[in-house]
């Protein structure tokens, strides 16, 4: 009898820079590269582009607007045509006060991001499962001796079954993400 098969390993897409803005997520072997960017001159539109190194081809998979005084838009693009802006609240639906929230993926499956570890790792579970095994975790950046250059860049480890919605996952990683930052600017001018 043979031996029952291994669990493939997570892909791990490493972070370039720590900004929300403009980055890039990236496989050792670039068979997923996103870049993430937001031009000076359209500071308030982020664009994921999703590089293609065998067609040598760069698409724009999806677009972030965050205007002042104005709610969160991201709309998902084919190669074709451009989607429609949707309100990131209605993408990602937020539980009450929480920074995660629940979105649906390409594939029809509900998933869920949860802070871990006390705001420092965010997890992306499926919404209906009881174990809480996580698909998708963000591990943030180290340094040495908590000062110096950084040891070990931030990475999202995804696993392989969900790659086909990895342009979704971005997305809401990147909005849940940028809500995790502003959640930890306000406890701060509160405490001050």
């Amino acid at each position: 009898m043979p031996p029952p098969k291994k669990v493939d390993p997570p892909h791990k897409l490493t972070f370039a820079t720590n900004s929300v803005r403009n980055t890039t997520f990236a496989l050792d072997n670039d068979k997923f590269y996103y870049e993430i960017v937001t031009r000076f001159w359209h500071p308030h539109l982020t664009k994921i582009n999703k590089y293609d190194y065998e067609g040598r081809i760069v698409t724009c998979v999806a677009e972030i607007e965050s205007l002042p005084k104005k709610e969160v838009k991201v709309r998902f693009n084919t190669p074709d045509e451009e989607g429609e802006w949707i309100r990131a609240s209605e993408f990602v639906k937020c539980e009450g006060g929480s920074v995660g929230g629940t979105f649906t993926a390409g594939d029809g499956e509900t998933y869920r991001w949860k802070t871990h570890k006390r705001y420092l790792q965010l997890q992306l579970v499926k919404a209906d499962d009881e174990e809480k095994v996580p698909i998708a975790e963000y591990h943030p950046f180290k340094r040495h001796f908590f000062v110096f250059r950084m040891s070990e860049r931030a990475r999202l480890e995804i696993k392989p079954e969900v790659t086909a919605s990895l342009e979704k996952i971005i997305a809401s990683y990147l909005i849940v993400e940028r809500r995790r930052r502003q959640a930890k600017i306000r406890i701060k001018l509160e405490h001050q």
